[in-house]
C-alpha cells in the first residue's frame, strides 16, 4: 500500500473537478515558500501565516483539481520539498 492510499479512497468519494484546500508548515525563508507556491498555477489562492515566532510559515491553498489522481501528485511532488510539512 503506498502512503496516499487512504486519502485516495477518501477523495475518490468526493465529484470532481472541485476545489481542494492544502495546506503545508514550511521554514520561514524566501527559498522554502518559493518550493512550495511553485507546486501550485497562478489561478491558485495562497495565504501565508506566520508562526507565533516567526520560524515557520503556513501555506494554504485553494485550488479547482480535476480529480484525486491530481491531488495525490501533488502531494507526491510537496514531499519531494525537504523540511515541508502536510496538513
Amino acid at each position: 500500500m503506498g502512503v496516499f492510499d487512504r486519502l485516495k479512497a477518501q477523495l475518490d468519494q468526493e465529484e470532481w473537478p472541485n476545489v481542494y484546500l492544502f495546506k503545508f508548515i514550511v521554514e520561514n525563508t524566501p527559498a522554502q515558500i518559493a518550493r512550495a507556491t511553485a507546486l501550485f498555477d497562478d489561478t491558485a489562492d495562497i495565504s501565508f501565516h506566520e508562526s507565533k515566532n516567526g520560524k515557520f510559515v503556513s501555506v494554504t491553498v485553494k485550488e479547482m483539481m480535476l480529480s484525486s489522481e491530481a491531488i495525490i501528485s501533488r502531494y507526491e511532488k510537496a514531499a519531494q520539498i525537504k523540511g515541508l510539512i502536510s496538513l
